[in-house]
């Protein structure tokens, strides 16, 4: 499964992206599909995750600013960002587990500044 993520940009705080992530193949066998992100000099850390029931999880740093969803007939996964801060700009992955394999997409650059 090739994933390819896509939505990122320069936006202003307080500003809204979407991000996406097209799946080359089907995502309703996938255990979980998450985004990730990684700020200069930081380590790769979890944003949001939804399982293939759909029950979802977020990082305490997200919460009530982020919506991740899933398109299962699109293969697709979204990411809402809204009320965006200057900390939330690092490069975003899209990520992708099945049984034991793991699935990671080229990122995604946000910026958000001040």
């Amino acid at each position: 499964v090739q994933l390819q993520a896509s939505g990122g940009g320069l936006v202003q705080a307080g500003g809204t992206l979407r991000l996406s992530c097209a799946a080359s193949g089907s995502i309703s066998s996938m255990n979980a599909m998450n985004w990730y992100r990684q700020a200069p000099g930081k380590q790769r850390e979890l944003v949001a995750g939804i399982s293939r029931g759909g029950s979802t999880n977020y990082a305490d740093f997200v919460k009530g600013r982020f919506t991740i969803s899933r398109d299962n007939a699109k293969n697709t996964v979204y990411l809402q960002m809204n009320s965006l801060k200057p900390e939330d700009t690092a490069v975003y992955y899209c990520h992708a587990v099945r049984l034991l394999a793991n699935y990671w997409g080229e990122g995604t650059q946000v910026t958000v500044s001040s």
